[in-house]
């Protein structure tokens, strides 16, 4: 993949468990990833991550709180394509996924391979911190990215020449939605490391997702 993967921690730290996609970040920066992956903690701006993108990444792999039916602490894999995005206004004062993605196109870049790596949060209000049961999801889901980077994009463990490259890079810088898979447990990391895909998000799952995350 010539233009290499992103993957985007997003989310609000100021919002408890919207913070997820930012910690999750955090502990990707810490260990080694596959050749032509960067990570980067957006936080709640869109504007840094929609022309990020323009420069032609092959995949993008979005860590978020997901909002849904499961229970707190539930991981999720959705892949979302153009169909699924609609129109969206970019608010250069916030983060809308939906907004973002749908106005790469105005902004004369195109989507590209995209993935969200998302959790269902217990507590979304005002606070710092995650909740207990979303802070032992972040382990899990840091797994979740390194199957969906080896799985889904072909990608390899990093060359041990390589592996520093990678550390530090969350700088706080820069066919219709079909669901892949994984809404699992407390065990979910197992289930990770083995390489197992369990259960299928339905698409009404996914554009809860959206619609909720376009508000």
């Amino acid at each position: 993949m010539s233009g290499g993967v992103l993957v985007a921690g997003i989310g609000n730290l100021f919002l408890s468990d919207d913070g997820f996609g930012s910690e999750v970040a955090r502990r990707l920066a810490e260990r080694s990833l596959p050749d032509g992956v960067r990570v980067v903690d957006y936080g709640i701006r869109g504007m840094h991550l929609a022309y990020d993108l323009l420069d032609g990444f092959d995949a993008l792999v979005i860590v978020d709180a997901l909002p849904g039916e499961g229970s707190p602490g539930d991981l999720s894999v959705l892949e979302v394509g153009p169909d699924d995005l609609g129109e969206g206004e970019l608010d250069a004062h916030g983060m809308a996924p939906v907004s973002v993605l749908a106005s790469l196109g105005q902004l004369g870049g195109a989507l590209p391979v995209t993935f969200i790596v998302g959790c269902q949060p217990a507590d979304v209000s005002e606070g710092m911190g995650l909740t207990p049961v979303v802070a032992a999801a972040v382990d899990g889901a840091v797994q979740l990215v390194h199957e969906v980077l080896r799985e889904q994009l072909g990608l390899r463990p990093a060359s041990p020449a390589a592996q520093s490259r990678h550390r530090g890079h969350t700088s706080q810088g820069g066919s219709a939605m079909r669901a892949l898979g994984i809404v699992t447990t407390a065990f979910l990391g197992l289930v990770v490391l083995f390489g197992v895909l369990v259960g299928v998000r339905s698409i009404p799952d996914v554009k809860r997702y959206l619609r909720i995350r376009s508000m």
